[in-house]
């Protein structure tokens, strides 16, 4: 690895939001080659894809940076109640079965995709998939399936429950990086074309039509021109949120650490209830939605979502940050097994929402709640619209929920699959 150019976290930041500095105003250049080129690739994708470009040159790096860690924990709950402040759950509510339905589809992809990369790839390199007792391939493929059902806690958990040798660990946290962050731009270039994806799978597109022009007409209802006393009563919502949220984060998962064995055993299907970072997303989201029932709804006027979107946008460009494309081709047998697994996975969710003639936005949705957790599930919801936030948050929670079961049915399968 050549030695990273800028070691400086203040420095990096500053890189950042010259990157989404550039893009935002060339995306809203509306002539000539920045007007073809965004017709194209998506502002989004742009926004992620640059750092990974600093990160893949050496310029910057996420394992020196702290700055996702910061996005993640500081900008994301307060991002997280910023975006739920104006939420109409009813009208989330009349979205229907089919996110639910995407969501446990995207879930039933990533059990049964592991196994039959694992049938696919023995048929052409079946050393790749073998090793034996602790080395054994299955067992450190569980971490990748724990991580893209549940997140990192359930992540753990695997690693845990299969002692997986920790020597080799870093190939497999490699595979899970790589393949989900190409997948999550596969499918942030899909936001772009929304409409023709949505008209190829005759999705019914009312409800969420109609949620974005209730929360439009509210917005456009209380607008005003926002004040200093706005914007610090906006900073007192948002960041008294996310202390909140870190206290009673940390305490609910201190406590049930502490006093349920269960919890406290981190093989045990219910140790994700330990994860702070599980806590802190739920505190946030609650808080969010009490307030929506409160005159600080109003707040929405005033830019809530607005400033909540600033935050998000940092947010992917660290997430960016960890997509290191020099590091692509070092293991490609085992890059092979996530691309044809996450294959797997993409190709349920598309026959599912072409029989169900669900929407691009529960596709989305739905596999990102999976693969990419509670820190990216609501990127992909708010780049459909600033009011879907808090569905990206919630099916996200429920993937921690069900993310140690369904990885453990995945892993046994894996285990079968790699002695055929």
């Amino acid at each position: 690895m050549n030695e990273t150019l800028i070691t400086n976290d203040t420095v990096v930041f500053g890189l950042l939001t010259l990157c989404l500095g550039l893009i935002f105003y060339t995306s809203s250049i509306s002539k000539g080659f920045w007007s073809k080129f965004y017709s194209v690739v998506p502002a989004v994708l742009m926004c992620y894809l640059l750092p990974a470009i600093l990160t893949s040159t050496g310029v910057i790096s996420d394992e020196i940076s702290n700055l996702y860690f910061m996005a993640s924990r500081y900008l994301l709950p307060a991002a997280l109640v910023l975006m739920t402040l104006s939420i109409d759950l009813k009208a989330i509510a009349s979205l229907g079965s089919k996110a639910l339905i995407m969501f446990f589809t995207g879930t039933v992809g990533i059990i049964i995709g592991g196994p039959l990369a694992i049938l696919i790839v023995s048929i052409f390199s079946p050393e790749t998939v073998g090793g034996n007792d602790f080395d054994a391939i299955w067992r450190g493929l569980s971490t990748i399936a724990g991580s893209w059902i549940g997140g990192g806690a359930n992540q753990a958990a695997m690693l845990e429950i299969f002692q997986y040798n920790p020597d080799e660990y870093g190939k497999m946290v490699l595979v899970d990086i790589v393949v989900a962050n190409v997948w999550m731009a596969i499918i942030l270039f899909g936001v772009g074309k929304t409409k023709k994806i949505d008209t190829w799978l005759k999705a019914d597109t009312s409800a969420i039509e109609e949620l974005r022009k209730k929360v439009t007409l509210f917005s456009e209802k209380i607008t005003r021109v926002p004040s200093l006393k706005d914007y610090m009563m906006l900073l007192f919502f948002a960041f008294t949120a996310v202390g909140i949220s870190h206290f009673f984060g940390d305490g609910i998962s201190d406590y049930l650490t502490k006093n349920s064995s269960s919890v406290a055993d981190p093989s045990n299907f219910l140790s994700f209830l330990g994860s702070s970072f599980f806590w802190m997303v739920v505190v946030a989201t609650v808080l969010g939605i009490v307030l929506s029932f409160t005159k600080a709804k109003n707040y929405e006027g005033a830019g809530a979502s607005k400033i909540g979107s600033v935050f998000i946008y940092i947010l992917v460009a660290t997430i960016g940050m960890k997509m290191d494309l020099s590091k692509v081709l070092e293991n490609p047998g085992l890059l092979i097994i996530g691309f044809i697994w996450i294959s797997i996975h993409a190709g349920l969710l598309i026959l599912v929402a072409k029989l169900i003639k669900a929407p691009y936005f529960f596709l989305a949705v739905g596999s990102q709640a999976n693969v990419g957790g509670a820190a990216s599930a609501p990127v992909v919801a708010a780049e459909f619209h600033p009011s879907l936030t808090s569905v990206g948050v919630l099916l996200a929670v429920f993937g921690y929920v069900v993310g140690t079961g369904g990885a453990l049915l995945c892993a046994y399968l894996m285990e079968v699959a790699s002695h055929f």
